[in-house]
């Protein structure tokens, strides 16, 4: 288990954790804050570059590692920020989302299980993401191992678009399964449905709703193409942009996963315009984010 320098004894419990540079999250009248709202935008770009071939300096920072396994065609890259003492884990999505949700058997949900995953828990998640997690997860959890013996005080940030927000929600657990005394964030885009109730719930408590983002834009349909019909429920904290532009008055706090004033009181309409743009950010189609 990570250790580091601070006195962990003399904190609060990881789920209460305010990162210095992570301000307060929301006003549920007036949408979020100029520096929340920046905080979105850097992560849609991390989240962006990971579905570029190479990615040589995400964001101008340091490229750790990417990997890509050829199975099931799980892509991401590690960066390290110096200047804000994080390292960033980023995973691409689906380029056909639709066939990676609904496709065959990977609906079914299974038994939550693979590297670093707590066990026991009762939770349940979407079997083609828990796949796909699986293909990464042991080098994820080797090369941040290894970043965080050099670099103790760094915190981690995990995000992802699409597909590679469920699997970044997967990996997040797994991180603070194996870490656990990390300062530790999770940024989602587009994420669908990943696991059961028990899942969702596992979620908010080991990472913390106030460490969790999960961003919807507008009508986005993937959010939502996996029904709660067949047990699937989403977890906290949604962060829905419900108008244009883009803009911190235009995006909501939610309450719970599956809040009714959220992206949750709109019908899915599949993959949209609005899943390919978050936050202005056009998902996949900028290089100039990996230099």
């Amino acid at each position: 288990m990570h250790s580091n320098s601070l006195d962990s004894t003399a904190r609060p419990p990881h789920s209460s954790w305010k990162w210095p540079h992570f301000p307060e999250m929301h006003d549920p009248i007036n949408g979020i804050s100029e520096e929340v709202y920046d905080e979105l935008v850097r992560y849609t770009k991390y989240a962006s570059g990971a579905y570029q071939t190479l990615c040589p300096r995400p964001m101008g920072n340091v490229l750790v590692t990417q990997f890509m396994d050829v199975i099931t065609s799980t892509q991401g890259f590690i960066a390290r920020d110096d200047k804000r003492n994080e390292l960033v884990v980023s995973f691409r999505g689906s380029r056909e989302i639709a066939s990676a949700i609904i496709v065959d058997t990977s609906l079914v949900l299974s038994q939550l299980h693979g590297p670093g995953l707590p066990k026991g828990t009762g939770a349940h998640v979407h079997t083609g993401f828990l796949y796909a997690f699986m293909s990464a997860g042991e080098h994820v959890l080797d090369t941040l191992r290894k970043q965080l013996e050099t670099y103790p005080q760094y915190g981690v940030a995990v995000c992802g678009h699409s597909l590679g927000g469920a699997i970044a929600c997967i990996a997040a657990l797994s991180i603070r399964n194996s870490f656990s005394d990390i300062a530790l964030r999770l940024f989602t885009f587009g994420q669908p449905r990943t696991g059961d109730a028990v899942f969702a719930e596992l979620v908010e408590a080991m990472i913390g709703v106030d460490n969790i983002v999960r961003s919807v834009h507008s009508f986005d349909g993937v959010p939502t193409m996996i029904p709660t019909m067949i047990g699937y429920r989403h977890h906290a904290t949604e962060y829905w942009q419900f108008t244009e532009p883009p803009s911190p008055s235009h995006v909501r706090r939610c309450v719970g996963g599956e809040d009714p004033e959220g992206s949750a009181s709109i019908p899915s309409t599949g993959i949209n315009i609005p899943h390919m743009v978050y936050y202005g950010q056009a998902i996949a189609s900028d290089p100039t984010v990996c230099i």
